[in-house]
């Protein structure tokens, strides 16, 4: 059975729980720790990830790369890759308009085989099973199926060209996290004139609206920093098909009242809202 070396950049909450899933069927996991925090040292650690000192060390070693990280710095990582040279497996798993996709699979081809890849929902921890959707030359998507085969991490292949995953996550992420939104706007304006409680048991009768989750609120600022973005890369791909972006930049533009939040388990929902109403 192959079991190749995986590279994960960056241990990230996501990454790093990605690359524990991958572990099960590697040889080795590594990470680079040069210029990371130590919180991305903790969380390499806790998942069982081996550390090594250069980004060059990691890549002469690794089979199949796996970038994970903010959206902004996808790019510049992939160029970095290309400046070693590597030709293994490159997985861009970060949340990219597909035209970005392609440009950072030109910086690496022909040494490297890109896949495309997308990873919806939570981190694969607590008994949580997101789905990483894969877009590539069958040969590689198949290695990734394997690398992830009876794992937390679920796999699905949309086929062979690169760009379908992103713009599947990026459909997506125009629904949901903009529907998270418009919940803190709408329990904001609510609170302003005393009537969010009576918002609650409105939305108490459609069961399956995001209004019945306004706890979730606190969740949706801990993750602006990241969400903002990522809004920002799924209107480029709406404008890029000659749809609106105007309500997704918005919405991006709105996430940024949370930017000093980043990451904060302890915000509850007066916090976040209180916060949200500062100009």
């Amino acid at each position: 059975m192959d079991q190749p070396i995986v590279g994960i950049l960056h241990p990230g909450s996501m990454g790093a729980a990605v690359a524990a899933c991958a572990a099960t069927n590697a040889a080795a996991v590594l990470w680079c720790d040069a210029g990371r925090s130590p919180a991305s040292a903790a969380r390499a650690t806790q998942s069982g990830l081996t550390r090594v000192g250069t980004l060059v060390e990691l890549l002469d070693r690794s089979d199949i790369v796996i970038s994970l990280c903010p959206p902004a710095a996808a790019e510049d990582l992939g160029r970095d890759v290309a400046g070693h040279d590597f030709a293994g497996v490159y997985v861009e798993a970060n949340a990219l308009n597909p035209e970005r996709a392609h440009r950072i699979t030109a910086l690496l081809e022909p040494d490297a085989t890109v896949v495309d890849g997308a990873v919806v929902g939570s981190p694969p921890v607590g008994g949580k099973t997101p789905t990483l959707y894969l877009s590539g030359p069958n040969a590689a998507t198949e290695r990734i199926e394997a690398l992830f085969a009876g794992t937390a991490v679920r796999t699905t292949v949309l086929g062979t060209q690169v760009g379908k995953a992103s713009a599947l996550k990026l459909a997506y992420t125009s629904f949901q996290k903009t529907s998270r939104v418009l919940v803190a706007l709408a329990v904001g304006m609510a609170r302003q004139h005393g009537v969010d409680q009576e918002l609650f048991e409105v939305a108490s009768k459609r069961t399956d609206s995001y209004l019945c989750e306004p706890q979730y609120i606190a969740k949706t600022a801990a993750r602006a920093w990241r969400w903002g973005p990522e809004l920002e890369e799924a209107a480029d791909a709406l404008a890029a098909a000659g749809l609106p972006p105007e309500m997704l930049r918005a919405a991006a533009s709105t996430l940024a009242r949370w930017h000093d939040v980043q990451d904060d388990g302890e915000l509850t929902l007066t916090d976040a809202l209180d916060r949200f109403a500062q100009p």
